[in-house]
C-alpha cells in the first residue's frame, strides 16, 4: 500500500469515527429532548458523512482497502460515541435501594450528602425492608452508589434512566460563593 492510499484511508477512518461519534451523541440528545444540540450535531455529522461517502465511492473501485477503513471507522465511532456519552452523562437517574437492615442509615447518609430521599416501608422475602428512592443527575451516579455501598455493601439496588423530571430538590450544603452566587441574587 502506498503513502497516498494510506493517508486517504486514515483520513476516511478518522472522519468516520468523528461522524459516527457525533451521530451517537446526537441520538442520545434527541432521547433527552436536547433539540438544539441534536440540530448542530446532526448538521456536522451529515456534512462529514457526505464528504466521506463521496470520497470512498469515488475511489473504492480502484482502492478497495478504503472500504475497510470506512467500516473500521464506523465500528470505532460507535464505541467512541458510547464512551463519550457516558462521560457527558446527560439526564437523570432514579436509584431504588432496598435494604433490610441499613435503610435508615443509607437514608441519613444520602441526605447528609445533600440528596432528597423518599423512603417507604416494604415487605421482602425475609421480612420488613426499607425502600429508598433518589433522583439525581446521572453524572453523580458513582458518588451516590459509593455512599450506598459504603454504608451497606449487601444492599440491593436498581438504577434506571428518568425520562423526564419535574424538578430536583438538591439543597445547597454550603452557601454559594463566587460569581454564580451573585448572579442568583438578581
Amino acid at each position: 500500500m502506498d503513502w497516498p492510499t494510506l493517508l486517504t484511508g486514515l483520513l476516511v477512518f478518522l472522519a468516520r469515527i468523528t461522524d459516527v461519534t457525533l451521530g451517537t451523541v446526537r441520538t442520545i440528545s434527541i432521547v433527552h429532548g436536547r433539540t438544539k444540540i441534536a440540530f448542530v450535531l446532526g448538521f456536522v455529522e451529515i456534512s462529514l458523512w457526505l464528504f466521506v461517502v463521496a470520497k470512498v465511492l469515488q475511489e473504492v473501485t480502484t482502492t478497495p482497502i478504503l472500504a475497510l477503513f470506512y467500516a473500521l471507522g464506523f465500528s470505532t465511532g460507535n464505541v467512541v460515541g458510547i464512551l463519550l456519552e457516558k462521560r457527558l452523562a446527560f439526564g437523570y437517574t432514579i436509584l431504588r435501594v432496598i435494604s433490610q437492615e441499613h435503610g435508615e442509615i443509607i437514608t441519613e447518609q444520602l441526605r447528609a450528602a445533600g440528596y432528597a430521599v423518599t423512603t417507604f416501608a416494604g415487605e421482602g422475602l425475609s421480612g420488613a425492608v426499607r425502600m429508598i428512592y433518589v433522583v439525581f443527575p446521572r453524572k453523580e451516579l458513582n458518588d451516590v452508589l459509593a455512599v450506598v455501598k459504603r454504608t451497606s455493601p449487601e444492599a440491593f439496588y436498581i438504577t434506571e434512566q428518568a425520562g423526564s423530571v419535574s424538578k430536583i430538590f438538591r439543597p445547597t450544603l454550603q452557601p454559594g460563593t463566587g460569581w454564580r452566587a451573585i448572579m442568583k441574587k438578581k
